[in-house]
């Protein structure tokens, strides 16, 4: 008899087990990318501060002000776009997760 209060407990918490596994997955992803993010923006900001010191005039510092400008702003639409894709496949799982515990109170 415990065995089987064991087993039923299993069975109806494992899909709660499930959505801790696809958050926790999706928040390690999100940190992942948004501290590769952070590493590419502070590169960036470092090498357009070595770069304002080789300007000779004011046209060169406004164009690396717009090369870096546009990094940056690639670095972060390259950013939400992973962010992006990473909560679309939390969403999917999440969905496909809620479907399959739907479809066992389906009758048959």
């Amino acid at each position: 008899m415990f065995q089987d209060m064991s087993k039923a407990l299993n069975q109806s918490i494992g899909p709660f087990k499930a959505l801790v596994d696809i958050q926790t997955k999706m928040l390690e992803e999100l940190t992942r990318q948004q501290m590769m993010c952070t590493k590419a923006c502070i590169d960036a900001t470092l090498k357009q501060t070595q770069q304002m010191q080789h300007c000779a005039s004011t046209e060169d510092l406004i164009k690396s002000q717009q090369a870096y400008a546009l990094q940056l702003e690639q670095t972060l639409k390259q950013a939400n776009d992973l962010n992006i894709a990473a909560l679309k496949q939390a969403r999917e799982s999440v969905e496909h997760l809620a479907n399959d515990a739907f479809d066992a109170f389906a009758p048959k």
